[in-house]
């Protein structure tokens, strides 16, 4: 355990962070989960709905540094590429 004062509010702080970051982690996983649940439905306008909503997320969580910018791409684009796989 850590006696010195700064390091002390080190620990909260990072816990603070941490516990952000894996709800943000986790809206994005709900998002992507329901974009690829409509896919295997084979419901079009549904996945159309689901990928803005995910998009939308994944580049907020990006934007808050929950994700590298290229790993919310790399996201984004497979999700879209499932999406219009379907047509």
């Amino acid at each position: 355990m850590a006696n010195i004062k700064s390091a002390k509010k080190r620990i909260l702080v990072n816990r603070t962070k941490a516990e952000r970051n894996k709800a943000i982690r986790s809206g994005v996983k709900t998002s992507v989960k329901k974009v690829l649940a409509a896919v295997e439905a084979n419901d079009k306008t549904a996945a159309a709905q689901a990928l803005v909503a995910a998009t939308a997320t994944i580049d907020k969580a990006a934007s808050k540094g929950v994700y590298h910018k290229n790993t919310a791409s790399r996201k984004v684009s497979r999700l879209a590429k499932a999406v219009n796989k379907m047509a």
